[in-house]
């Protein structure tokens, strides 16, 4: 199985709540005629993220194929005319960033309904060679993250090594997905030793200059 993730901005002037919920609620109808979709989620930022600063992106679309050809076959059919007519009322799409990605789930455990997910966009260290970083990431951070008692659920989507053939660097190297039950857990968690431990080894795979992050609401659209 193929998955992607496309971060994405919304229309330029367009209010939040606008963009929000046309994306929700009417494009939708446009990606669910895609043939072979067998999953689609959409992750929106929560309103107060924007009252603190600006957001790197307004939206990630997360999507899971049986594989690339069924993506492509996609991009030729007579429905993609039409999807792309849909984003443009919404969504810059000179924004748009996509990424093929591996999904590794470290830890899944039931979510509140009213929980939340944070999307760290994550960047490898100077130096370091891909694979070196997404050993590090999986075998080393990967159970760092997990043991921190608040989280939830935590999945790491590790940029298909594809991505970087032909010398070519996407724009990000992947995503951390990590859920949390509420607020108060989340700003608890710092105090843990765990919680510790995890953000002591991010330097080691981790260019900080570059991480950055968006806490959203999941909407499971299909799937």
């Amino acid at each position: 199985m193929i998955k992607s993730v496309l971060a994405f901005k919304r229309r330029p002037g367009m209010p939040v709540d606008e963009f929000q919920d046309y994306w929700l609620n009417e494009h939708p109808k446009a990606v669910l005629k895609l043939d072979g979709l067998q999953r689609y989620v959409q992750d929106h930022p929560l309103k107060q993220g924007y009252d603190k600063r600006a957001l790197p992106h307004d939206g990630f679309a997360e999507t899971w194929w049986p594989d690339t050809e069924t993506m492509k076959r996609n991009a030729e059919s007579p429905v993609w005319p039409e999807l792309v007519a849909d984003e443009e009322k919404f969504i810059d799409r000179s924004s748009m960033q996509l990424l093929l990605v591996e999904e590794l789930v470290m830890k899944d455990e039931p979510v509140a309904a009213d929980g939340f997910k944070i999307i760290e966009i994550v960047h490898r260290r100077k130096g370091m060679t891909v694979e070196d970083c997404q050993r590090h990431w999986r075998e080393i951070h990967g159970p760092l993250g997990a043991s921190i008692p608040a989280v939830r659920r935590y999945i790491q989507n590790h940029a298909r090594l594809s991505a970087y053939a032909n010398g070519r660097q996407p724009f990000c190297d992947g995503f951390a997905m990590v859920w949390f039950n509420s607020m108060a857990d989340m700003r608890a968690s710092p105090e843990t030793k765990q919680y510790k431990a995890t953000m002591a080894d991010e330097p080691n795979f981790i260019d900080h200059d570059k991480l950055d992050f968006v806490i959203t609401k999941e909407h499971v659209i299909r799937g």
